[in-house]
């Protein structure tokens, strides 16, 4: 997935997302009524577990108490959707109800008038069901036009047994992370992985770093193009994410490696640390290092922000309802009823983390790794920037991922990074 992903997740995730039922398809808004019953379509990108079978779930239970009212679905994989849905849009052919990524993916349709604007729908309690922040990403122009259900956390997963039986320290600090990149690789083993085939996993190193040296609200001007990206904090992560390379923390084929190939080699118990999103806990606890991996925050750098609590993250995976869909009401409502039912089987599954109040959420059933990064990670922190392909627009996107490909290629300086970052992204690109 994005994590959540690209792949988002991450996709954003990573990932997370939404998958259909079985043989159903759908094409544009369509919704239909014959005597009194609609249909409603619903795009969406889960086509792996554990979100495959939470989307079928909860899919499943609203049809089975709305006989009329009932949501047909159709999937389709994370880089491919992103090409469909801007084409159906485009074209008036999108859905009644489709999945998207908060920010900067969702603008362009908002922008054109295509999404429906939620506010009128929302005074009935909704926004009390929903954590703090949950709707920030999804709001444009101080109008709210998605309902996040899954939100992304970046996480330092770490091999405990690999380190205790090669007595190596957990890094609690950059330097600490260089020298158990260093100890490992003197013993031969490959410290960290990344699958920088795909890009966005690569990237979320970066950004990531970034946030530990410019802080959130930096990362934030610099984004909305207030500051710029030829600013010594993004030329010091740049030489951070470096270093990483030039120690060898991984593997020499990264450029050529996928990001499944990647996580592979974490729940394999290959590698002793990884930098993903919450998106793969699920994963991880469904294999043989369920237990062995812990989740700890990214290190702090000596003379970043002093912010070590803020996470990469945030309302990522959110729901759109189509401006022209026949039955606004009724999607609205099917909407609601996805998204905060989503919200809590993502989070018992391990494939996301809550956007709604999880009260009701039996704690003892929580995926083990999900929990810890919502305790040890979100809670408590004061602030989040989300992964900065979710947050940016268009092609602007793209240039950031391919840019940070050329510092784990060896193929650009850190200050050339920085002064390309602010031509091909920044404010005066």
């Amino acid at each position: 997935m994005k994590r959540l992903t690209k792949n988002l997740a991450i996709p954003f995730l990573a990932g997370s997302m939404l998958l259909s039922l079985a043989g159903c398809q759908s094409s544009g808004a369509s919704s239909s009524s014959t005597s009194d019953k609609v249909t409603l379509t619903f795009w969406n990108i889960a086509t792996t577990d554990p979100g495959k079978t939470a989307v079928n779930n909860v899919v499943k239970e609203w049809n089975e108490k709305n006989p009329n009212v009932q949501i047909k679905t159709s999937v389709t994989e994370n880089n491919a959707y992103k090409t469909k849905i801007k084409a159906a849009i485009a074209g008036g052919d999108a859905p009644d109800i489709m999945y998207s990524w908060a920010g900067g993916f969702t603008k362009p349709f908002v922008d054109a008038g295509k999404i429906l604007p939620l506010d009128s729908y929302l005074n009935d309690g909704t926004k009390d069901k929903m954590l703090p922040g949950a709707l920030t990403n999804v709001t444009y122009n101080s109008k709210v036009y998605g309902l996040t259900y899954n939100q992304q956390a970046g996480a330092l997963y770490v091999n405990k047994d690999m380190f205790d039986s090669n007595g190596i320290k957990i890094p609690t600090t950059f330097d600490e992370l260089l020298t158990a990149v260093k100890a490992f690789r003197a013993k031969g083993i490959t410290p960290m992985a990344v699958g920088e085939k795909d890009e966005w996993p690569g990237m979320w190193y970066f950004d990531m770093i970034a946030l530990r040296m410019a802080g959130s609200q930096l990362s934030l001007d610099a984004l909305n193009k207030k500051s710029s990206f030829d600013n010594p904090a993004f030329v010091n992560a740049a030489e951070k994410l470096q270093e990483l390379v030039k120690a060898q923390a991984f593997d020499p084929g990264a450029l050529s490696i996928t990001r499944d190939d990647s996580t592979v080699q974490l729940t394999q118990g290959k590698i002793p640390m990884y930098f993903g999103g919450n998106f793969d806990a699920g994963t991880i606890d469904a294999s043989a290092m369920k237990g062995k991996i812990i989740a700890v925050k990214f290190p702090s750098i000596t003379g970043g922000s002093s912010e070590t609590n803020d996470y990469l993250g945030g309302g990522a995976d959110c729901l759109l309802v189509n401006a022209s869909t026949k039955d606004k009401a009724d999607a609205v409502k099917a909407a609601k009823f996805l998204a905060q039912n989503l919200s809590s089987q993502f989070y018992l599954t391990g494939a996301g983390l809550p956007e709604w109040k999880y009260d009701d959420v039996d704690q003892s059933k929580i995926d083990p790794l999900s929990k810890q990064i919502m305790s040890d990670i979100v809670t408590g922190s004061k602030a989040s920037v989300p992964a900065w392909d979710l947050y940016l627009e268009g092609a602007d996107a793209q240039n950031h991922q391919d840019l940070v490909a050329k510092i784990f290629g060896g193929q650009i300086t850190p200050e050339e990074f920085a002064k390309q970052m602010q031509s091909q992204v920044g404010a005066n690109k």
